[in-house]
């Protein structure tokens, strides 16, 4: 039996080469496997359907199991995630080279890889080290000597530049300029825009940069159909008007905030409005910071029902907003609804409470946060419980019900039911839910975590709370308007009753006078030398006589 064996196996041997022979390194067959991979993946790219883009981000992700650093399949993986929309993938993907997530982790050894947006350290995803002239193939080595001297062909200045020149640019085109162009889309859409402005000027100039580097190469014949820049026609012009686009809104918004440093509120709503009505949609995320800041004007205009609009909305976009969250504290205390009040501090307490469990900032660790820093989280804490408890405090004493309406609709106390109509029908207008619902539908929620009806169910019920406020209040200070009018006319009339009164007692007064006054008069004339005159006037009157005796 053993021998029949290996008999078989001799004859199979013999029948085929040895299969060590045959066998090809692993590196060679991974090879053939990842250009499978991508051939098949570009195919399924190239018919620009949404499933069949999936299938080739498969594929793409197969391949980079096994060959991790593959700059084609990075770069293809990446365009699909944002055909797809699939956002934060792209970050998670690209994040080295997001500007403000570097700065951040931005170690303070001096390193060069950390001085510079272009030049990135060792990354997992791709060789991104920053380019230098040590890493430029200068010349291609000779045979090697018998005694170990390598020998170098003769070269002259311009050949040695040339070489450099192109060197740098093979290197700059493997690293892939489509990093920042591709990073630099995806970051506009998630609410990034001080990134996106970055990465896509960042994109335009290394393009730039390396058309006028392979250009060194060439002769002055062959720039008859050259294009312009390294990078499509198409991309280059969709990224300009991106830029475009970011830069207006940033100048904006800047000018907002310059207007609201300064102490012109009224200029900084006006910026702010511009910005959140921009034809073009914004992403949710940035929206909501440009919320916040108008809701900052808005309470410095002493229009404190528009500021609390501003940040039902600002929370509906995102709900771990913690400036959001305070401010419309604030301004629930200042208009002394301690119920609600109460309600978001308790609310910014759990969120502290879990940053400090998860210690880190909500969200991922890419999306910068400009309003709060991890390292205050702990110090306010302390402060915030105590006044939740000075708040509960109050509410137990009875002061939950007494809501300054006057001031939440914006009018001063004792004013007519004019005013208060007015100022009641602006408000019923401007803060309608429907409105609130079509603002959301307006923006962009591009790769978000939540679904979009949650967010707009959440815009509509925080609206519809602050409408029934409003008309509440209108109902309160109506009732105190009415009140004040009718004391008001009482008080008139009772004035109007008095002074006839005194005007009764003054006639009467007089009628008893009058008899006294006419017994009791004595007839004083002037002197008139006509005694016509004189006579007439006394004809209807009794000339008392005093009789005397006269003397001789």
């Amino acid at each position: 039996m053993g021998r029949k064996r290996w008999e078989g196996a001799a004859a199979m041997a013999a029948s085929s080469p040895p299969l060590a022979s045959e066998k090809k390194p692993w590196w060679l067959s991974n090879k053939k496997v990842v250009d499978k991979y991508l051939r098949e993946a570009r195919s399924l790219i190239a018919t620009q359907e949404q499933s069949n883009v999936v299938s080739a981000v498969g594929l793409l992700d197969a391949a980079l199991a096994l060959s991790p650093r593959m700059e084609a399949a990075l770069e293809l993986k990446a365009r699909s995630l944002l055909f797809l929309r699939r956002f934060r993938e792209v970050a998670d993907m690209l994040q080295d080279y997001i500007p403000s997530y570097k700065a951040d982790d931005r170690s303070g050894d001096g390193d060069s890889t950390s001085s510079s947006l272009g030049a990135a350290g060792d990354h997992s995803m791709a060789s991104s080290a920053p380019l230098t002239r040590e890493r430029a193939n200068l010349l291609s080595p000779g045979r090697e000597r018998s005694d170990g001297d390598h020998s170098f062909r003769c070269f002259s200045v311009s050949d040695l530049k040339r070489r450099v020149l192109a060197g740098m640019s093979k290197s700059s085109d493997r690293e892939g300029q489509w990093r920042y162009l591709v990073l630099g889309q995806a970051c506009c859409h998630l609410g990034m825009m001080e990134n996106a402005m970055v990465l896509l000027q960042t994109g335009r100039r290394l393009a730039s940069a390396a058309f006028r580097r392979e250009s060194v190469c060439w002769s002055d014949d062959s720039f008859g159909g050259v294009a312009v820049t390294a990078l499509p026609p198409s991309e280059m012009e969709s990224a300009s008007l991106l830029l475009s686009h970011i830069k207006l809104i940033l100048r904006r918004r800047a000018a907002a905030v310059a207007a609201l440093d300064a102490g012109l509120p009224a200029e900084a709503i006006r910026h702010f409005t511009k910005v959140l009505d921009s034809r073009r949609g914004l992403p949710g995320s940035f929206a909501a910071g440009c919320l916040i800041g108008r809701a900052a004007a808005h309470k410095a205009a002493g229009r404190l029902a528009d500021a609390i609009a501003d940040c039902n909305l600002a929370l509906a976009l995102d709900p771990s907003s913690i400036s959001a969250l305070r401010a419309r504290a604030d301004l629930f205390e200042a208009v002394r609804a301690l119920t609600d009040c109460l309600h978001d501090l308790e609310h910014l307490k759990l969120l502290h409470e879990a940053i400090i469990r998860d210690r880190k900032l909500p969200g991922p660790r890419w999306r910068p946060h400009h309003d709060v820093r991890y390292r205050d989280i702990p110090a306010n804490l302390p402060a915030l419980t105590a006044r939740i408890q000075h708040l509960r405090g109050r509410i137990a004493a009875g002061e939950a019900n007494n809501v300054d309406y006057h001031t939440l609709l914006g009018v001063r106390r004792g004013c007519t039911r004019t005013e208060l109509g007015r100022a009641h029908l602006l408000l019923t207008l401007k803060h309608k839910p429907e409105k609130a619902v079509a603002f959301v539908e307006r923006l962009e929620f591009a790769d978000d975590h939540r679904d979009f009806d949650s967010i707009r169910d959440q815009a509509r019920m925080s609206a519809s709370i602050l409408y029934r406020m409003l008309q509440k209040g209108y109902a309160s200070v109506m009732t105190a308007v009415v009140a004040e009018e009718v004391t008001e006319k009482q008080r008139a009339k009772e004035a109007a009753a008095a002074t006839a009164a005194a005007a009764i007692q003054v006639s009467a007064a007089m009628t008893a006078e009058k008899p006294k006054a006419e017994k009791a008069s004595v007839f004083q004339g002037v002197f008139c030398r006509d005694m016509a005159v004189v006579g007439s006037m006394l004809s209807h009157r009794s000339i008392p006589v005093k009789y005397e005796a006269l003397s001789c």
